[in-house]
């Protein structure tokens, strides 16, 4: 059971040696910052090295009713981190009487990413983003920095593609339809040359009503 008390949750990692054979994973995630939303978007195919494993991964989530995180990296690591985190902030709320801002919430996870990537050498790269008072995007790096943008940021193999068109056609104030419509054309163009990802997209929208689903489609590929 997870303990009511002010005690806040930290995960534990298990202790291991650096091995350089460790196999890679691939993704595109991107996240864009419009006038009044957040816009997250991500692939959906799961990668062991050269060997596609899954392809209708979820690699945008929502964590609170306001928060959301797309998320690149070691698997079970992610998965660890993202329980935790929706657990301490519902407690947080519980406790407090009032929701996590973005930025405490981004806060709290980048210090758990600093101290993963130092004892157990998992990977985890995190897109936070949420609305408080406005529309909020961190960067949560693998090394646990933490950055936040009023534009955009990408993550994952696919990123360079996709940082190619949103460096080309992102402007200030976009509305959530063109936020969208860029997130889609900037994860397709990762599609299209990227071999980590592939197999369909999901786009959320965060905004003052909450985190919705916005586009979710699958690519078929089998002949």
């Amino acid at each position: 059971m997870i303990p009511l008390n002010n005690t806040v949750l930290t995960p534990k990692f298990s202790e291991s040696t650096k091995d350089e054979t460790k196999l890679k994973t691939g993704t595109t995630t991107v996240g864009l910052v419009c006038k009044d939303c957040i816009v997250l978007a991500a692939d959906k195919r799961a990668t062991a090295g050269s060997m596609i494993v899954q392809k209708d991964t979820k690699k945008v989530m929502p964590v609170t009713e306001h928060i959301a995180v797309t998320w690149a990296g070691s698997v079970s690591d992610l998965q660890l981190l993202y329980k935790y985190l929706s657990a301490e902030l519902k407690l947080k709320q519980i406790r407090g009487g009032r929701e996590t801002t973005v930025k405490e919430a981004a806060n709290l996870l980048s210090n758990w990413v600093y101290h993963l990537i130092r004892s157990s050498y998992g990977v985890a790269h995190f897109l936070m983003g949420g609305y408080d008072s406005q529309p909020r995007l961190f960067d949560i790096y693998p090394d646990g920095s933490l950055t936040s943008t009023d534009e955009y940021v990408v993550s994952g193999s696919g990123s360079v593609f996709a940082l190619g068109v949103l460096e080309n056609k992102y402007k200030k104030g976009l509305s959530k339809e063109e936020g969208v419509a860029l997130v889609l054309e900037a994860i397709n163009s990762a599609l299209a040359r990227d071999s980590g990802s592939g197999n369909g997209i999901d786009v959320y929208v965060v905004d003052k009503n909450g985190v919705k689903l916005a586009v979710s489609k699958i690519i078929d590929t089998r002949v």
